[in-house]
């Protein structure tokens, strides 16, 4: 158990090392040696992440504590930095550093012909999975919100990394500024952990829950539990982290920064977060019955919202990305009904399937000199043999295809949607297997319209070639992973074996037995998601493949609809005339008026009144004896006359 815990504390903390030494020394070592630097520290933490599952795993994770230093001390409330050592922590740790590895590996060809100095962006990149890392392993809420805070950091550096474009800049900005709105609702949560629970430990805040779980909180005259307020709360925090619907807009955005950067943010790192910390803080949920009722429907809305806009995307990246939303959405409907260990499943298939879709349309862009626009494309399945392969394995297991990973994950999601037996679960259910249609059709929309049909630029096709061996072979890996995690980790994850695999990390309530009937559901029930992905596949086909001529004259005769989902369900037009303007016209006002006006103006304002007054009493400096000394005799009149009438 000691070597399992000094790999574990290795694991985490080595990212950090690539991070500093390539940030602060990449000026002076230069790009190469920075590359070399990060790489080595992420590889070894790979190694002892992996070595610490794998000795965790067949030794047993029974939950334990490495304390590295005393942190804050601050009157009466005291907390040590202490890696927490479970099955949760050393799972997320191990696939947060293999899909990481990965991505630093890719990055060396994605990143080779950039003219900015590429050692800041692998620093950003270490920095970022050291951030997660500090997130996952973490033993009390204020260490996570460090980690917490430090994946929204190194995000707005990496999706602002091209600082030189305004889109970019901007898209930093929003994602920086939307996950701030959220991460206040956390804050506040945290708080009243500690005025509830007098502790933001773990093990204090768990062991405390059966007897303050009917304790009151009083809100403008309305009774509530606290429990639900502050469960409703952390859920807002990972909304917006997560980016769920109403806290979803920066995602699409943050496609500006560069490919290998959406790849961990929607993969490994960033939106995840989101459900980990569900996870992690399923002792709290489970008595918080009505707030689970609202992470059902919002994980379920922003499910089906995400796969409408994701149909209608023209930008390869994006559509992927709302694909991310999308899965995030069944992970969080199955949360809400107590799956919390399909939710984690689903989380670690994903990271595989959706880092391989990512860096597959990075080889695409990198292979079309950055051209992003699907319908610019077409015919490139001869030319990139190996990127259309692995590009239909993470489209099979997107799907949720047999035996692909995702079959196994997101069919167990909506699984037990339909055995948790309620309106709320089947409303999800139904939004799921929609989904499901609509997953697969917009995964074939990108491969038909990139990789087949006639070129829409037949110079750039012809010129088009298969990405360098740094870009393929994390591709042929994580395609690996795509094909066999979902069927490898199932009996652990949600099978047979998982009580003795999640040894207490991940909590169900005596009453929640929906790990143990959700595989008793009917054959229809089970089998419908597989048929309906399969023909989300065929109805693909037809309107790319067979039809072509179909999707414009939908569009067309469906215009309102079409520009509808084109829009993004105008989520950002409406933001901007609620927030966005209102604010900026009481910001004017304030600058204007208030700084300018005020702020600035008094000031200058009593310097001019000095100014004139200092040039009145100038023109009274005539030089005449005979007008001072009337002035002086006016004087003396008046005093004398004041001291007579007094």
């Amino acid at each position: 158990m000691q070597t399992d815990l000094h790999l574990f504390a290795a694991a985490v903390t080595l990212p950090l090392a690539g991070a500093v030494v390539a940030g602060l020394g990449g000026r002076l070592m230069g790009d190469t040696a920075a590359k070399i630097v990060t790489l080595l520290c992420m590889g070894v933490a790979t190694l002892c992440g992996v070595g610490a599952l794998y000795g965790g795993w067949t030794s047993g994770f029974g939950p334990s504590a490495v304390p590295l230093a005393d942190w804050i001390n601050a009157g009466g409330f005291h907390a040590t930095w202490t890696l927490r050592f479970d099955t949760l922590s050393v799972t997320m740790t191990a696939m947060v550093l293999c899909i990481s590895l990965l991505v630093h590996c890719y990055s060396l060809g994605y990143m080779s012909h950039e003219s900015m100095p590429v050692y800041r962006f692998f620093a950003y990149l270490s920095l970022f999975t050291f951030a997660m890392l500090m997130l996952v392993s973490s033993s009390d809420l204020i260490q996570l919100f460090f980690g917490w805070e430090g994946v929204g950091l190194a995000s707005y550096l990496l999706i602002g990394y091209w600082y030189d474009r305004p889109a970019a800049t901007a898209a930093a900005i929003k994602a920086f500024v939307v996950n701030r709105v959220a991460d206040l609702f956390f804050l506040v949560g945290i708080g009243l952990i500690y005025v509830q629970f007098h502790s933001v430990r773990y093990e204090d805040i768990f062991a405390a829950v059966p007897q303050l779980a009917g304790a009151p909180y009083t809100l403008f005259g309305q009774s509530f539990r606290m429990v639900e307020v502050i469960s409703f709360l952390l859920f807002v925090g990972a909304m917006g982290k997560s980016a769920q619907l109403f806290l979803h807009t920066w995602l699409p955005d943050a496609m500006e920064g560069p490919t290998p950067v959406s790849a961990l943010i929607h993969a490994a790192t960033m939106v995840t977060a989101g459900v980990f910390l569900m996870a992690r803080m399923s002792p709290l949920l489970e008595v918080a019955p009505n707030t689970r009722l609202f992470v059902i429907f919002i994980g379920a809305t922003t499910c089906f919202f995400a796969a409408t806009v994701g149909m209608v995307q023209p930008d390869i990246k994006r559509s992927i990305a709302y694909s991310t939303c999308s899965q995030l959405g069944y992970m969080f409907a199955a949360v809400g009904v107590g799956a919390y260990q399909a939710s984690v499943f689903h989380l670690t298939t994903h990271a595989f399937f959706k880092a391989l879709l990512f860096l597959g349309a990075g080889s695409v862009i990198h292979a079309m000199h950055d051209e992003q626009n699907m319908f610019r494309m077409g015919g490139l399945w001869k030319k990139l043999p190996l990127t259309y392969a692995v590009m239909w394995i993470g489209s099979l297991a997107l799907a949720g295809v047999f035996p692909f990973a995702g079959y196994w994950s997101k069919d167990a999601i909506l699984n037990t949607l339909w055995a948790a037996d309620s309106g709320m679960s089947h409303y999800a259910w139904g939004l799921g297997v929609i989904t499901a249609f609509l997953t697969a059709f917009y995964s074939w929309r990108l491969i038909f319209l990139v990789f087949h049909g006639a070129p829409a630029d037949a110079h750039a096709r012809d010129a088009a070639h298969e990405s360098p061996l740094s870009m393929t072979i994390p591709l042929v890996l994580l395609a690996v992973g795509a094909v066999v995690s979902g069927i490898a980790l199932a009996p652990y994850y949600i099978g047979a074996q998982q009580a003795a695999f999640w040894q207490g990390s991940i909590f169900n309530a005596p009453d929640n037995s929906i790990m143990e009937i959700f595989e008793h559901v009917p054959g229809l029930v089970a089998l419908l998601p597989s048929v309906v992905g399969l023909a989300g596949i065929a109805v693909a086909y037809v309107f790319y493949i067979a039809r072509p001529d179909l999707p414009a004259a939908l569009a067309r005769s469906c215009a309102p609809l079409y520009r509808f989902l084109l829009n993004k369900w105008y989520f950002d037009e409406l933001y901007d005339r609620i927030f966005v303007r209102p604010y900026t016209a009481i910001a004017r006002i304030l600058w204007k008026d208030g700084e300018e006006g005020a702020v600035e103006g008094l000031p200058r304002d009593l310097v001019q009144a000095t100014v004139n007054g200092a040039s009145d009493a100038v023109r009274l400096q005539t030089g005449s004896i005979a007008f001072y000394a009337f002035t002086m005799l006016a004087g003396l009149v008046v005093v004398l006359t004041v001291a007579l009438c007094g």
